[in-house]
């Protein structure tokens, strides 16, 4: 590529770059002239949906993103919640789908990458990381080499830079079986007057690019590979994924947090999607100022790079930073002990526009503003797909019930989307920094908060992500509703007060008013739930054309909550810590079958309407899970979602970290038919075991949640039936874990 002339710049070569022929005219009519080549890159990166999110901007800005804790909310490379004491919780959720199909291991572990820096770009040491992943089905071999290169990707990164990855979630679904997900989250700790943001203000401030050197992986990465559908040439697009260096990523950490604690720094920013081009003019836009650069200082690990290359490039591990005039030698010395690339390569100018030098050259000159801020925003039209009413459809009078239930039990604990996902997380060092109180299993991760001097304080903070994309698909609204309810659930569920959410957006083609629809529908749920939990969306991601030949994955709206405990030291766990307890059930069961596993997997049947979310009775639930814990009346709070009330049952009696477990007798009443009772899963549910059933019972009454002592825990069996009557259920917990335990290693066991 290098050395040759550069291509005509015409619409032809427009389209190719993903523009339409509408945005080509408005490219011609803003600049006055053709573009140069770089110019198109630019514009063509800039305006793509991965950056412009042109499709998505006007229905984001109906979610509530305002809250007396909210520092900064959406806009910014992460979110700011404060959490006392002068301190703050930076946070996101971002997508790295496209680059993890093409090349699993890079392409996760630069999504690890990319949301850290996201989250030190603000002033904060990361803490803790969690993960969001889906695949197409275990029998695929191409889908067991993705999950096995995405594992590696994720824990090799995190692992080598020294943060922890204390939980998660992962699904398999046919739908993924030509798009998977890969959603990284991760998030730091901050004094609240070191928050620092992407400006790039002061005329004649130097602007300072700063990591490693810029190559040519990644280039198109935004525009052309997150900005489209697969198709049969997917697998050539592996040279626009990037190559991470955690290591590498280590030191710009430290030598970023160390150049915040002086007064240098103006605005910083991560290098990400579309590399300098989207730095600098986020900065620039963000500021209302202009930037001149020249491309010859740039720090460069290939001969003979073009400016098109330069300005597009997805290098990994690179910052770009607006310090103070006079300052310049102050921050090279920083970067240069870290042994880091760094150099002064442009200015701040007043004029609003982008002029960037090659060889003496102007090879780009234009207006920053309507190339950022006032990209171009899309009403797409949108239409609810034809099916939808019927697949809604479900009798279940006419659908026979369960006739094994032990053996439906069993096979749902068996099933890779329930079994047991210790394969994928003890790859992951879930203990680095020493702050992991509860790592993954639970329902929620708990971690304690230190400040940057490692200092101790009583802080904590609960970390869960969620989505269940069947129920999207049958109901977007509804779906999107649940998941930001069940992920503020469990982390209520450790006794945290769940804070806010960050979410990440999987969606298919937003061109087919279907997607579109199913897109509205989960925004409009997400921001219902969002503003009745009182937990408002502070960052976030989109990520759409999740879709292959035509074929789109379920709506994936992912949901991040994060809360805060204090003091740190009581706080509930999601398994039965001893014999003798009360098994109390929080919530009310109603008989729904539609969306749930069991259906799916002794049905199989993907139909019905979702389980309905009472948004009032989440939030007092919530409400009293946090008080429950703080007056010590209750040691074990497990959330009952996927797979109902028996697999949540059984999985409080062996999920225990020391995996000695313990067993329960449980008697059920409740006038439905059993294997919706068993396995229907109604929202707004809580198994909690105390040692003082009528004081929580009490505190129940009073806080307006339905509480029903259902059992006692002992023994070495989950005996489950109703009151006088032959057991439903009666299995070893040995047995039960075994099942478990196995599900996804006998799947991957190679021969």
């Amino acid at each position: 590529m290098s050395g040759a002339p550069e291509p005509v710049v015409d619409l032809a070569l427009a389209r190719e770059h993903g523009l339409t022929d509408e945005e080509w005219a408005n490219v011609c009519e803003i600049l006055g002239r053709t573009p140069s080549f770089p110019e198109l890159g630019i514009f063509s990166v800039m305006w793509s949906e991965h950056c412009s999110y042109k499709s998505s901007k006007k229905h984001l800005k109906t979610l509530p993103t305002e809250g007396e804790q909210v520092l900064q909310g959406p806009g910014e490379n992460a979110g700011a919640v404060a959490i006392g004491d002068g301190l703050a919780v930076i946070f996101k959720i971002e997508s790295h789908n496209h680059p993890s199909y093409i090349e699993p291991r890079q392409g996760a572990a630069t999504g690890v990458g990319g949301i850290l820096r996201d989250i030190f770009t603000m002033g904060a040491r990361p803490l803790a990381s969690l993960d969001s992943i889906r695949f197409g089905p275990l029998d695929d071999p191409k889908h067991q080499f993705l999950l096995r290169g995405v594992v590696e990707g994720i824990g090799g990164y995190g692992n080598s830079v020294g943060v922890a990855t204390v939980g998660g979630e992962t699904q398999f679904h046919e739908c993924y079986r030509g798009n998977i997900l890969v959603n990284a989250f991760n998030l730091g700790v901050v004094e609240t007057d070191r928050i620092f943001k992407a400006r790039a203000t002061g005329a004649g401030n130097p602007v300072i690019y700063a990591g490693s050197k810029t190559g040519r992986d990644g280039i198109h990465g935004a525009s052309l590979l997150a900005s489209a559908e697969f198709d049969d040439t997917t697998e050539s697009k592996r040279p626009t994924v990037q190559v991470g260096d955690p290591f590498t990523e280590k030191c710009l950490i430290e030598a970023c947090l160390e150049l915040m604690q002086t007064d240098a720094v103006v605005g910083i920013q991560d290098m990400g999607a579309a590399g300098l081009t989207c730095s600098s003019f986020e900065m620039a836009s963000n500021s209302g100022t202009g930037i001149e650069m020249d491309l010859d200082r740039v720090p460069q690990r290939a001969e003979g790079m073009t400016p098109y290359e330069l300005l597009l490039s997805e290098s990994q591990e690179r910052m770009l930073l607006v310090a103070k005039q006079g300052r310049e030698d102050e921050v090279l010395e920083i970067f240069a002990r870290w042994d880091l690339d760094a150099a002064v390569v442009g200015r701040v100018t007043d004029d609003g526009r982008m002029r960037v030098r090659w060889h003496g050259e102007t090879v780009v000159d234009i207006p920053v503003d309507p190339v950022a801020k006032s990209s171009p925003e899309l009403d797409r039209p949108t239409q609810e797909p034809a099916s939808l009413r019927e697949t809604q459809k479900l009798d279940l009078a006419a659908l026979a019930p369960e006739e094994d239930l032990a053996g439906a039990l069993d096979a749902l604990l068996d099933s890779p989307n329930l079994g047991s996902k210790a394969w994928i997380y003890r790859q992951y060092d879930q203990l680095v920094q020493g702050n992991t109180l509860i790592g993954p299993g639970g329902d929620a991760a708990l971690v304690r908060i230190k400040r940057e001097d490692g200092s101790a304080t009583d802080k904590a903070v609960a970390l869960s992500v969620d989505c269940n994309p069947r129920w999207c698909a049958l109901d977007p609204f509804e779906g999107a509703r649940a998941a930001v309810a069940e992920a503020a659930r469990n982390v209520a569920c450790t006794g945290a007060r769940p804070l806010a959410l960050t979410n990440c957006l999987n969606f298919g083609n937003p061109e087919k008013p279907e997607i579109m629809w199913q897109f509205v529908e989960a925004v409009r749920g997400m921001s219902d739930a969002a503003r009745r939990l009182g937990t408002p969306v502070i960052s976030g991601n989109v990520s759409l054309y999740n879709e292959t030949d035509g074929q789109p994955i379920h709506p994936t709206p992912t949901i991040a909550v994060v809360g805060l405990l204090e003091p740190w030291e009581r706080h509930a766990v999601a398994w039965f810590r001893g014999e003798g307890r009360a098994v109390v059930l929080l919530g009310e069961t109603r008989e729904e079958l539609g969306g749930s596993e069991w259906l799916a997997l002794r049905r199989g049947l993907e139909a019905g309407t979702p389980p309905s979310v009472d948004l009032d009775a989440e939030a007092r639930l919530h409400s009293l899970l946090v008080r429950a814990v703080a007056e010590g009346l209750l040691e074990t709070a497990h959330d009952v979602s996927n797979g109902g009330l028996a697999v949540a049952l059984a999985e409080c009696c062996f999920t225990a970290p020391d995996a000695v477990g313990v067993g329960a007798r449980i008697e059920l009443e409740d006038g439905i038919r059993p294997d919706a009772l068993l396995f229907g899963e109604s929202t707004g549910r809580v198994i909690a075991a105390t040692a003082d059933a009528d004081a929580l019972c009490a505190a129940a009454r009073d806080a307006g949640v339905p509480a029903r002592p259902i059992g006692v825990t002992g023994g070495d069996r989950l005996t489950v039936g109703s009151p006088g009557a032959e057991a439903w259920i009666e299995r070893p917990v040995a047995a039960l874990r075994e099942l478990w335990s196995r599900a996804l290693p006998r799947r991957l066991e190679r021969e």
